[in-house]
């Protein structure tokens, strides 16, 4: 969601802390899985509107285009896998973000789409419609997908 694994760690560190402070609060007969992915994605979403905010007021630029450096260079597939990996991730990030939630959460976290449906408090056929769509986008930007 969010393009960077430091940015990830981050966001989910801070979701579990806030689960842990409202941790009194939740019912014991729920799953927390759903609990805390619901979070997660909370503060994966602040952290892009943060991210949106610093963009438009000209501080700090977030820079997708950063090359990802290779850990074995001089391995031809594996750079050429890491590009491959960093533009679909580049392309998801420019989806809008109920595309990319759904996108997510089913083809990505490897949930049902009925988990991510009730996640996201909309229609399982929302969710398949969201999937597909986001798929349509990723396949017409994208050349080997």
């Amino acid at each position: 969601m969010l393009g960077s694994g430091d940015e990830a760690q981050d966001a989910l560190q801070n979701a579990l802390a806030s689960t842990w402070i409202a941790r009194a609060k939740l019912d014991p007969s729920k799953p927390i899985a759903a609990y805390l992915t619901t979070v997660t994605l909370n503060k994966c979403r602040d952290r892009m509107r943060r991210r949106k905010a610093a963009r438009l007021l000209g501080l700090g630029a977030f820079d997708p285009d950063m090359p990802v450096a290779s850990d074995a260079p001089g391995a031809e597939s594996e750079i050429a896998d890491r590009q491959a990996l960093e533009e679909v991730s580049r392309a998801i990030e420019r989806l809008p973000i109920r595309l990319r939630e759904a996108l997510v959460l089913v083809a990505i976290d490897g949930r049902s789409q009925r988990e991510a449906a009730e996640l996201l408090g909309v229609t399982e056929k929302t969710i398949e419609t969201r999937v597909y769509r986001a798929r349509q986008r990723l396949r017409e930007k994208l050349d080997f997908v």
